[in-house]
């Protein structure tokens, strides 16, 4: 099954680079709500989308869509699922040919849920979302060294709520810059 994963995730990022343009990367208003029993937590304050979420890299130089993409540091991922959406594809693909192209960039990859499903299983999957990233990230010539993973499972919320709108901007992987230069 990883083996299909990883040819698949190989395809698609390859197609993602030859299309690579302005793709919005909020999550999509009509994504669907599955239930699983509710575990409840504590609240952030909210953010619309990725808005709020652009972050200057050390030594950036990057110019047009790539310097588009870069200035958004989070993949959103559907309902109960590790796998990078079609949708984020291009912006992981920037970040990986960012890291490539600087050895001394480091990066923390944070993994983040809703606050459906049990404490340990939403850790379980935010784990799995950042090792996701870190495997597609390692495909566009990032090294092991600059990259660590983190799971805060459902314990960071960015938007408030108990709606599929506060959900879909809670599961989530923040790509964190740190270290180097």
């Amino acid at each position: 099954m990883n083996r299909i994963f990883s040819l698949g995730l190989v395809l698609t990022l390859s197609l993602g680079l030859g299309a690579c343009h302005n793709t919005p990367t909020t999550p999509a208003a009509g994504a669907s709500s599955d239930t699983v029993a509710a575990a409840g937590g504590t609240t952030a304050g909210a953010q619309s989308g990725d808005a709020g979420q652009a972050r200057a890299l050390p030594g950036a130089g990057t110019q047009g869509a790539d310097a588009q993409l870069l200035a958004k540091s989070t993949i959103y991922f559907d309902y109960d699922s590790s796998e990078i959406r079609a949708d984020q594809v291009a912006l992981v693909a920037a970040h990986g040919k960012r890291l490539a192209a600087d050895r001394n960039l480091k990066a923390r990859l944070e993994g983040h849920t809703d606050e459906r499903g049990s404490a340990e299983y939403n850790v379980a999957l935010g784990e799995r979302r950042a090792q996701a990233v870190k495997r597609a990230l390692l495909l566009q010539g990032a090294t092991e060294s600059q990259l660590t993973t983190v799971s805060y499972g459902e314990e960071r919320p960015v938007a408030e709520g108990h709606d599929e709108a506060a959900w879909a901007q809670n599961r989530r992987v923040e790509i964190s810059y740190g270290g180097g230069r």
